[in-house]
């Protein structure tokens, strides 16, 4: 993947003594500036995890303490994501989310304003109907189709919802990854990249 770093100074021992090397900084990928300008789907897996931990009452959203939460790694790089997206000057104007308060969290800490919960985004596992978890699927699709205008949209989902919706190639999705979808105005969309949780500080470098 290409990104984008400061310029750096190379440091070569010579017997002579040192001889300093400035090289130019790379280019930021086109998608970056593309970003900008609005009319993109960010989709996000949230951010990192307690392992050891399991959604034991999945048909009662509203009790957290029974979900999987975020650790501190992940609350820390949501944070870090969002700033180093305010640095890029990427405009986000709205915010949707999973249920799962790991994923609310995730959309709070990115710093883009209230997340909009929906079931829409959801992971949905074994305690929704096979028929709900194909309507969820499409849903996921119809956001990553629709652009707003001047500014992006930010979807923060789970890796079963991104794998059903995206295909087999999202198999090893990372918690933290962004993929960044482009709707092209009849109802589809392509994929422009997917990035990495560490990658976006070294971006806004």
């Amino acid at each position: 993947m290409v990104i984008s770093v400061a310029r750096r100074t190379c440091l070569l021992a010579l017997t002579t003594g040192l001889l300093i090397i400035s090289l130019p900084a790379l280019a930021q990928p086109e998608w970056v500036t593309a970003l900008r300008d609005g009319g993109y789907v960010i989709v996000m897996r949230h951010g990192a995890t307690h392992q050891d931990q399991a959604d034991t009452d999945p048909l009662n959203l509203a009790n957290v303490a029974q979900q999987r939460q975020l650790n501190d790694a992940g609350r820390a790089k949501a944070r870090e994501i969002g700033a180093a997206m305010k640095k890029l000057g990427i405009p986000v104007g709205q915010v949707v989310s999973s249920q799962y308060f790991r994923a609310i969290e995730t959309a709070r800490l990115l710093g883009f304003g209230e997340p909009q919960p929906t079931a829409d985004v959801s992971e949905g596992g074994q305690v929704v109907t096979p028929i709900e978890n194909n309507r969820r699927t499409a849903a996921l699709r119809k956001l990553a189709a629709t652009a707003m205008s001047g500014t992006n949209v930010m979807v923060v989902s789970h890796k079963p919802n991104i794998l059903d919706a995206f295909g087999k190639d999202w198999f090893d999705i990372r918690e933290g990854e962004i993929s960044i979808f482009k709707p092209d105005g009849a109802g589809g969309y392509r994929l422009v990249a997917r990035v990495q949780a560490d990658e976006w500080a070294k971006l806004a470098q």
